[in-house]
């Protein structure tokens, strides 16, 4: 586990939070993108938490280097940003999350747990972001048979999240999630999540 971050006071109140998980047994802080990168083949970090405005190399600019060799390590960018081209840019690097810093930690220890097991935690603002993208740019033509909640579903879908994530984020319950999975599928006529978002996004997905 590394932390890449040039304020001294929330690098070492993000390692000791980090400090409190199990499946953290080592941990590496960096104050800038370049230390990290020279010292990324001894660590191996399977997450990363990552600012974004670093001096020198900005974080995105890191993430986009490490993810092409390293496609397994985890970024999650923890930011005071939350402008949209701040927020795609990163995920478009190959971020997996998206905090802001004024999470609390509560919802900071939510999403490292959620990364560990293989989810995409956002900030529920940067969430809804995504999903409004997302909707934006679905084709007319697939998504007219769909509900907007349906359109919000599929969205979710296609950052790869499962039922019981996706029920966390828009507040109902995970049967509630697979009903509308299955309501998608049957108006789109396909069978499974892997051919709704094919159908729909086509090569983009």
């Amino acid at each position: 586990m590394s932390i890449v971050e040039d304020d001294a006071e929330i690098s070492s109140a993000l390692a000791l939070l980090l400090q409190s998980f199990p499946e953290v047994e080592h941990i590496s802080t960096h104050g800038d993108s370049e230390s990290f990168i020279n010292a990324f083949d001894s660590l191996l970090p399977d997450v990363v938490i990552m600012d974004i405005e670093l001096p020198g190399m900005n974080g995105i600019e890191c993430v986009r280097e490490l993810k092409l060799h390293h496609p397994a390590t985890q970024f999650m960018m923890c930011t005071v940003f939350e402008e949209d081209d701040k927020l795609f840019e990163s995920l478009c690097a190959g971020a997996t999350g998206y905090l802001l810093k004024n999470s609390s930690p509560e919802k900071l220890c939510e999403a490292l747990k959620e990364i560990f097991n293989g989810g995409s935690p956002m900030s529920p603002q940067i969430a809804r972001k995504v999903v409004a993208r997302f909707t934006q740019q679905l084709p007319n033509s697939e998504i007219a048979v769909l509900s907007e909640r349906e359109r919000e579903i599929l969205a979710l879908l296609s950052k790869g999240l499962r039922y019981k994530e996706i029920a966390a984020q828009v507040f109902v319950s995970t049967e509630t999630v697979r009903k509308h999975a299955r309501n998608i599928y049957e108006k789109l006529q396909v069978n499974s999540r892997t051919e709704a978002l094919n159908k729909v996004y086509g090569t983009r997905v």
